[in-house]
């Protein structure tokens, strides 16, 4: 998220690129690099939502811009100080942690968020290969292997879609017993 520039970001079409990190390297300072693998290399569909608070956030960045008597540039990072200068990981983490306290939220992590958003896509239906996509996993098996636990009944679920299939029966029909 640190990683993303401005030119990464389609507001029109709610898509963000991810191609970069950011990371803070003691005794180094700042450092952008690819992501890990050309699998970390990926487009996401923002939500509606998360679209909006990017369209806001972008014109309070340009408003910031201004006020400094400069543009905004399209290879800025999306999350930086006013002066364009790069946001510390940690300070990001730690204010993170603050208010999930004063939210009440059990300890809790920014990057905790990521696999709350896979489980809450996989509990919803969303295919597992989509999943992976999103979260960049180099195959769905890392998806599927990290995240199977928030499938519950998905055998019983695979038996009554089969036996619909088998039937002919349209998906979600009743079942009824055979022979009756």
């Amino acid at each position: 998220m640190l990683g993303l520039r401005w030119r990464d970001v389609d507001l029109d079409k709610a898509k963000v690129s991810i191609v970069q990190n950011l990371q803070r390297l003691p005794g180094w300072g700042f450092i952008i690099q690819e992501t890990k693998s050309s699998k970390g290399r990926r487009q996401v569909t923002t939500s509606p939502s998360a679209t909006l608070m990017l369209r806001e956030h972008r014109m309070q960045a340009e408003a910031a811009c201004v006020l400094l008597g400069r543009t905004l540039r399209e290879d800025q990072l999306v999350f930086s100080h006013p002066d364009g200068s790069p946001v510390d990981p940690d300070s990001v983490s730690h204010a993170f942690i603050r208010i999930a306290r004063k939210a009440g939220l059990p300890a809790t992590r920014l990057h905790d968020l990521r696999h709350t958003h896979a489980s809450l896509m996989l509990k919803a239906g969303v295919h597992p290969k989509v999943v992976s996509e999103r979260l960049g996993h180099a195959t769905i098996s890392i998806t599927l292997d990290t995240y199977s636990h928030v499938l519950p009944g998905i055998q019983e679920a695979a038996a009554l879609r089969f036996e619909e299939g088998l039937l002919g029966l349209p998906s979600g029909a009743p079942v009824h017993a055979l022979g009756s």
